[in-house]
């Protein structure tokens, strides 16, 4: 996956992907307005943490609302700032109300008191919040990113800077501005409009309590160590290259309809999207046909236009990356079956592609393919499929195929992935964990696991023992 911190320091700007039209530039803060947005939210936290749970839940319900009440305008935003067709972008607006109402629903309960017997008259562990977290996000769901993280984070007392990626700050300004429409207050969500460099200097302030980082393994290392120095926590979820393996028991037409809709949504720019198709050999020609045939019927245009199915990659230089990619494995000996070549004309187009005789040394297989290619290996046996999925440095998540429950659960516990979906495409859910091991970083968000990851586990110890 990539973010901010994977791209030369500059102005940030606002660029449309289908016309390469430039929207709006924006202004980095200078250091006095920094220094007013720390003294905020250290000033506002300390009031919030302070609320009950139930003012808490109170707000964060009214953002869903405003969320869902604005939906269509909000979602116009994501597919003019970084081209995710208009279906989708609305279906993210969505997920962020649903994750709004989750938390403030079950935050209170995640986050009570547990007693512990000990020897102790008595004894409990509670769960506090820390302070302001520093949100570093990325571009490919500038709301679904935000909101996965903040929602919880919220409502256990926390208060958020978000450092967005800088060709969504249209968006950024937009989510900060429905958290206050709701009646949060100032401090306790604000954008920090502020350079890459400046990361570890908000990481080294005594005013920051954390870290979260959605991006790419050298973004998340860089802040990891930043964040090491100042001996602050921090989550990474580090994008992947999630195997999808098929075994020869599988139900056809539903895994080939699951792994076009799963590496195909957003023009392929989903960390959770299959990238490595691992088919046994009873049923690798077949499913190559049907993919292949599925593939090429994907509807490409504006992504403005409802029955779009693919849109423009987000930028320019993504779309470079990608073709880079392609090219190297294709010089290398993989043989294309689909697409293979970025498009002509305005717009950051790429054909969905699919790529066959794929080596592991090849680029597509060994690298995160943040973009709409399908890379296909096939293989003899489930112990030759398990072996290849486990290759990889990434381990986000994987998704196994077959009418064989017992056996795909077995397997599961063999992958090394924070997620393993067995006739499903990987996608998160405010009621699971989510993220992953490996280079896919550290740490998990949503549920409540997620939550906790944010708050002081505090023991409390009441004597005289008994």
């Amino acid at each position: 996956m990539k973010n901010d911190l994977d791209t030369v320091e500059q102005r940030p700007r606002s660029v449309n992907p289908a016309t390469e039209e430039l929207l709006e530039e924006f202004q980095f803060q200078t250091d006095a307005e920094i220094e007013g947005l720390l003294t905020r939210a250290e000033r506002d936290q300390k009031l919030w943490r302070r609320t009950s749970f139930g003012e808490r839940s109170r707000i964060l319900k009214s953002v869903a609302t405003r969320l869902r009440a604005a939906k269509s305008d909000l979602a116009f935003e994501i597919t003019l700032e970084m081209g995710k067709p208009i279906r989708e972008a609305e279906a993210e607006i969505e997920k962020c109300a649903w994750n709004c109402d989750y938390a403030a629903e079950n935050a209170e309960q995640w986050l009570r008191d547990e007693q512990k017997q000990t020897n102790a008259s008595e004894s409990y562990v509670s769960f506090l919040p820390l302070g302001t977290i520093l949100a570093v996000m990325p571009w490919n769901f500038p709301f679904w990113q935000v909101f996965r993280f903040s929602a919880p984070s919220l409502m256990a007392g926390n208060a958020v800077v978000l450092k967005h990626a800088p060709n969504v700050m249209r968006c950024a300004r937009r989510i900060e501005s429905v958290f206050a429409e709701a009646g949060l207050p100032k401090g306790v969500f604000q954008n920090a409009v502020v350079r890459v460099s400046t990361v570890g200097r908000l990481l080294s302030d005594s005013r920051i309590a954390a870290a979260t980082v959605t991006g790419s393994p050298r973004a998340g290392a860089a802040v990891a160590e930043q964040a090491g120095r100042a001996l602050k926590k921090a989550v990474l979820e580090l994008g992947g290259s999630d195997a999808f393996i098929v075994l020869a028991d599988a139900d056809l037409d539903q895994a080939v309809a699951a792994a076009v809709r799963g590496r195909f949504a957003n023009c392929g720019q989903v960390c959770l999207a299959p990238k490595r198709f691992i088919l046994t050999r009873p049923i690798a020609d077949a499913f190559c046909r049907t993919f292949v045939d599925a593939v090429q019927q994907l509807r490409i245009g504006d992504p403005q236009d409802p029955v779009t199915q693919i849109g423009p990659m987000a930028r320019g230089d993504l779309r470079e990356e990608l073709d880079r990619q392609v090219q190297s494995s294709v010089r290398s000996g993989a043989r294309v079956l689909a697409g293979g070549a970025a498009s002509s004309g305005r717009g950051y187009f790429y054909p969905p592609t699919v790529l066959a005789d794929v080596l592991p040394s090849m680029p597509v297989a060994r690298e995160e393919t943040f973009g709409p290619v399908a890379a296909l290996f096939p293989v003899e046996t489930d112990e030759q499929a398990l072996e290849l999925a486990n290759s990889s440095e990434y381990g986000l998540s994987a998704n196994i195929w077959t009418r064989d429950i017992e056996r795909a659960r077995g397997y599961a516990r063999q992958i090394a992935a924070g997620s393993v979906f067995i006739n499903g495409v990987a996608a998160s859910d405010p009621r699971l964990p989510i993220g992953g091991v490996k280079r896919s970083g550290f740490g998990r968000e949503l549920a409540i696991f997620g939550i906790r990851e944010f708050v002081n586990v505090q023991t409390v110890w009441i004597g005289p023992p008994k």
